[in-house]
């Protein structure tokens, strides 16, 4: 291996934040494709909406659920990160302090609402689980396109890039990992977006 350690640095870092936004992205998304067509396949669905309890608060709870299979699913991976990197021996360093784990947990959170949101919205419209695991291939697009733009076409950073989905989790979780300092004001913004 003639790499240099900065080049294995960019190669692990290349592809982290677009597996960890998948990940987070499509964490719960059996779960809602189980709850949503799935029930609708299983012809359970039907009796569950002709309960006295309102069409939102039903659809809330499926959300709900798959967001904390979601959380749970993300968190393992982010803890399985961390152990993989603090007892490697790639001579790869990156930030796994716990401090940066709760960053980037608190970056994906975001992701996770979407992405079970968008997915729970497509699958109630598919007649089978087979239909909203089609449109699921094609959701996992969405955070591909980002990691792919910057690999061709590498950018620095810019506040602007922080109102963009997707992007703005790639430039966070790069920057975290790096051990970048975030200011307060980028913090703000990525929230407000």
């Amino acid at each position: 291996d003639l790499a240099t350690p900065e080049a294995r640095v960019g190669q692990a870092l290349a592809f982290l934040p677009y597996m960890l936004l998948i990940f987070s992205f499509l964490g719960g998304a059996y779960l809602v494709i189980d709850a949503t067509a799935g029930e609708r396949e299983r012809n359970s669905l039907e009796p569950l909406l002709a309960t006295p309890a309102r069409r939102g608060v039903i659809m809330s709870g499926k959300i709900l659920a798959a967001c904390t299979m979601g959380l749970i699913s993300i968190t393992l991976t982010l803890v399985a990160f961390k152990l993989s990197f603090q007892f490697s021996q790639f001579g790869i360093k990156l930030d796994v302090s716990s401090w940066a784990i709760a960053r980037i947990l608190l970056v994906l959170l975001p992701m996770i609402v979407i992405g079970t949101s968008l997915l729970t919205f497509i699958a109630a419209g598919a007649k089978s689980v087979k239909e909203a695991q089609s449109y699921m291939s094609v959701l996992m697009l969405l955070p591909m396109l980002p990691t792919m733009i910057l690999l061709v076409n590498p950018v620095k950073n810019q506040l602007w890039m922080l109102t963009v989905p997707f992007l703005a989790q790639n430039q966070m979780i790069l920057r975290i990992v790096r051990g970048e300092a975030i200011s307060a004001q980028e913090w703000a913004v990525y929230f407000a977006a």
